[in-house]
């Protein structure tokens, strides 16, 4: 297909990684780990915030169009302020997804730099045409508007790519339901308080972490980009991801701190005979 051989091209251009990688250390520098870059990822809402947040802009933008072709001299007014509302609208959207851009690597980040790209070139376009119809050139904006529908139609077709496709801002554990029977995973010799264990049972990977007479079990892949939960550390009583800096409460998975928009799948556990056992 066309559009997937278009992705892929995109997702392989590394001559890509230079530039983005450049922006998108600038934006991690600005959005560390706290409340804002929380509310930007959507932690509070239990996913991410940019896929809701992007309905405002295009509705407005698409619906100025509609207006420019049925609504005649007199929907000229509402169109134009629609084309400003989308306009408007578009900066929570772009910084939610910037936000999330921020934290993926790869042919993620190539293909959410043309993304960012895009979109910032119809942006660009809905402003002009936004002031040739402040200057009565409303044939000009209502064409330049068409134009930036375009633009952003592609960008839309991208940014779906990198949910649905690539899984950005997907739960990386969907997945792993991990054993529904009590199954073998450690020694608990090999505990250690307060250090981080890894396990694995088939293909799910579980963290072991002891706390005094306390072991807990959690998915090992953490739910926002996959990290490695057993390279990060403990802080008091969570688990810090290593790559973005999300806690999770061992006790029940939940975030205490974002970017992760799911919580942490918890097992739970028992010890027998020196063996520690997990299950769902």
């Amino acid at each position: 297909m066309l559009a997937e051989r278009a992705a892929k091209a995109i997702e392989n251009a590394t001559v890509l990684d230079r530039p983005a990688d450049a922006v998108a250390g600038a934006v991690s520098k600005v959005l560390k780990p706290g409340r804002v870059k929380d509310a930007l990822s959507g932690t509070p809402l239990g996913h991410p915030a940019h896929p809701a947040l992007i309905a405002v802009p295009i509705g407005s933008w698409l619906s100025a169009s509609w207006l420019d072709l049925v609504g005649g001299r007199g929907g000229r007014s509402a169109a134009s302020k629609l084309v400003m509302l989308g306009v408007m609208s578009s900066v929570p959207a772009v910084l939610t997804g910037a936000s999330d851009w921020s934290d993926t690597l790869g042919a993620e980040r190539r293909a959410g730099f043309v993304h960012a790209l895009a979109n910032s070139t119809g942006l660009a376009i809905y402003v002009a045409s936004w002031r040739a119809r402040r200057q009565g050139k409303h044939l000009k904006g209502a064409g330049l508007a068409l134009a930036g529908a375009g633009v952003v139609g592609f960008s839309g077709w991208l940014g779906g790519h990198l949910a649905y496709a690539l899984g950005v801002g997907v739960d990386t554990t969907a997945f792993l339901g991990g054993p529904t029977d009590w199954t073998e995973v450690a020694s608990e010799a090999d505990l250690a308080d307060g250090q981080p264990l890894a396990a694995t049972v088939g293909v799910v990977p579980i963290l072991l972490v002891r706390q005094g007479a306390r072991i807990f079990a959690l998915n090992d892949r953490c739910t926002h980009r996959g990290g490695p939960l057993h390279e990060g550390k403990v802080v008091g009583d969570c688990i810090e991801c290593p790559w973005h800096g999300s806690r999770f409460r061992l006790v029940s998975g939940e975030i205490e701190r974002g970017p992760a928009t799911q919580s942490q799948q918890v097992f739970e556990v028992r010890v027998d005979t020196g063996r520690v056992l997990v299950r769902r």
